[in-house]
């Protein structure tokens, strides 16, 4: 799905880039033209910080101690006409203007603080230290000053202003229109490099994630062989974030796709359960029927024996059936973990001892011996009953699969991580294309009768064996059947956690 250009991280990102580089760039313009006029001002007045006291000097204001008023005036004229820039004020102690060199129309204070005039006076560096401007009752400008007629017997101050009012205005028309030409191309061409830069930067860092939400859309559409494109490493730690993220995506997309393929195969295999479970269970209940109507039907012209055969045979497929409910039922609750096992320790040897003893009647009766060719002693943890129920399983499978006369060994060996218990038959083994699948449910090898169970028996020692955090495995032995071992971890090895389950 093709997403609004204008709803994409990156252009976000980049509209976010371009507004703060405007106030950052603004702010800054702001900035620069306040520091310059300040640096501009404190120069000024670092230059001129002895003019008052040059101007008293070179001009002769003072004669015998007492101010020349008629050179003053003279002074006045001619800095107005020569250095405009300027201003030049004589003040009482007091700070009042006693007379002034700027336009009288222009006046608009008649007194200037004397704080400001200390300052300066008592610490000379201290600049750039604005004063009253007398053309104005709210601004102020850097100044000279120095007492006059003498500092040892002041009797007021020659206050000269440093910036004017007609150097504002000779400021104003030359530069105005050339500070903002400066300013506003220098703002431009750094918005232009910083927006180049972070949009190069952005796109380098979205593109990942672009790749990724590709990923993601493709998979999400079906494409779930969708693999990562990027170079990181992800084996180790990724390299960042974005890394990190692709990484778990990848995991997570491998992870529901084997759990997709997980359930089509759950899915294949309850149909097929579905259908074979109809098939077995449809067989008795048709020879049940069939025997219990020919009984109905003709029960006077058959015979005594006959009857008890037709009822005998009725009788033991019900008995089938009733097994083949009863397997379906179990494997359904292992399958849903609904049976737990309890796990305590016990000695395998002796189990498979009792075990053969259970099955030495069948075993007989078919001419088939068992023999326990060895039994190491050893405890292992796991639950009694399904494990009986297994080597039930696996000794009644050995026994039906071996010829008249043969032997079935059977043996029990540790090892340091757990017992196995080994049942071989003397059959004639398992076909290669069959062995992987008989622990599937109802499979059931080529040729073999399916009387008495329906291919559920080793599905069901698997599930037990698992459930007891053991395993069991089948391989054909040379020269003779088929081997099938059943592992269980040792009492002393096995993690607390699969103890209580």
């Amino acid at each position: 799905m093709t997403r609004p250009l204008f709803q994409t991280l990156y252009a976000r990102l980049a509209l976010g880039l371009f507004l703060l580089l405007v106030i950052v760039g603004g702010l800054f313009t702001v900035l620069s033209l306040y520091s310059v006029r300040e640096y501009s001002a404190a120069v000024n007045q670092a230059l001129n910080r002895d003019l008052a006291s040059d101007l008293v000097s070179d001009r002769n204001l003072v004669t015998d101690g007492r101010i020349n008023h008629s050179e003053l005036e003279r002074l006045f004229d001619l800095y107005m006409t020569i250095n405009p820039s300027i201003e030049i004020y004589l003040l009482d102690q007091d700070g009042r203007i006693l007379s002034y060199s700027a336009d009288p129309a222009r006046i608009k204070r008649k007194h200037v603080s004397l704080e400001p005039i200390h300052r300066l006076l008592e610490n000379p560096d201290a600049y750039p230290l604005q004063g009253d401007d007398p053309r104005s009752h709210d601004r102020g400008k850097v100044f000279s000053v120095t007492p006059v007629p003498s500092a040892e017997n002041p009797t007021g101050y020659l206050y000269v202003v440093l910036r004017g009012e007609e150097y504002d205005f000779a400021e104003s028309m030359v530069h105005s229109d050339r500070l903002l030409q400066m300013g506003g191309g220098a703002l431009v061409i750094s918005l232009f490099v910083g927006l180049l830069a972070g949009l190069v930067f952005f796109r380098l860092l979205t593109r990942r994630l672009s790749r990724l939400t590709a990923r993601v859309e493709a998979f999400e559409a079906g494409a779930k062989d969708a693999k990562s494109t990027d170079t990181a490493d992800r084996t180790g730690v990724p390299g960042d974030d974005v890394d990190y993220l692709a990484a778990r995506f990848d995991q997570m997309a491998a992870r529901i796709a084997g759990q997709l393929e997980l359930l089509k195969d759950k899915d294949r295999q309850r149909r097929q359960l579905v259908a074979q479970v109809s098939h077995d269970l449809r067989t008795p209940l048709a020879s049940i029927q069939g025997y219990l109507e020919t009984l109905g039907m003709k029960q006077q012209e058959l015979s005594p024996d006959e009857r008890r055969r037709f009822l005998g045979v009725a009788l033991a497929e019900t008995l089938r059936l009733s097994k083949l409910v009863d397997e379906l039922f179990e494997l359904a609750a292992l399958d849903a973990r609904e049976r737990q096992p309890f796990a305590e320790p016990f000695m395998p040897a002796e189990l498979l001892h009792d075990v053969v003893q259970k099955h030495r009647p069948k075993a007989e009766q078919a001419s088939v011996v068992l023999n326990i060719t060895g039994a190491q002693p050893a405890m292992v943890l796991a639950d009694i009953a399904m494990t009986e129920r297994v080597l039930d399983n696996l000794i009644g499978n050995a026994i039906d699969h071996s010829p008249r006369g043969a032997e079935v060994k059977l043996s029990v060996f540790a090892d340091s991580g757990g017992v196995e218990i080994c049942v071989l038959d003397a059959g004639k083994g398992i076909a290669p294309e069959d062995i992987d699948h008989v622990f599937d449910p109802f499979y059931q090898a080529p040729g073999a009768s399916r009387s008495g169970h329906a291919g559920l028996g080793l599905a069901i020692a698997r599930r037990m064996a698992e459930l007891q955090q053991g395993r069991v495995s089948v391989e054909n032995h040379p020269g003779a059947g088929a081997a099938f071992r059943f592992w269980l971890p040792l009492a002393d090895s096995t993690p607390k956690e699969s103890t209580a389950l």
